[in-house]
């Protein structure tokens, strides 16, 4: 059975580069090998995460309570879980939104203000929102299927 969960968190330190590929890296090899897919926004100025994960249920709940458990994660707030048919997520092992080449309007369409702060947002308008990120914004790597 498939499962689509959304988690929104605070880092408890700054958001760099060299952080934020090194998570999107770890993440991708072991994704890989538990069926995972997903996404990941990242607002590195408030130094949020807003991410979205979908896979067999065991696998999903064993990564979100290692989530939970990360010392870099903070404010830790599932804004939606469901059972779901068909991955909507499924081109990536993990994707990542570049939000500077992201329209703040696309934002504003979801928020109250025009910067990614997820919670203050429905989890069905973030999904919303990264949905239509997946569909407009730049992604690094859109890794399955192209042999990456």
């Amino acid at each position: 059975m498939l499962v689509r969960l959304l988690y929104a968190s605070r880092a408890t330190g700054g958001i760099d580069d060299a952080l934020l590929g090194s998570l999107v890296e770890n993440s991708r090899a072991n994704n890989l090998e538990h069926g995972i897919t997903g996404l990941l926004c990242v607002y590195p100025e408030g130094g949020v995460f807003l991410q979205v994960l979908e896979g067999a249920r065991p696998a999903v709940n064993r990564l979100y309570g290692n989530l939970v458990g990360d010392r870099r994660h903070a404010d830790i707030t599932l804004l939606d879980y469901t059972e779901i048919e068909e991955r909507m997520f499924s081109a990536w092992r993990m994707g990542c939104v570049d939000l500077k080449k992201v329209n703040l309007s696309t934002i504003l369409r979801y928020s109250e203000r025009p910067v990614l702060d997820p919670y203050s947002m429905t989890g069905r308008g973030a999904l919303a929102l990264l949905e239509e990120l997946s569909k407009t914004a730049a992604i690094v790597s859109r890794d399955l299927g192209r042999g990456h």
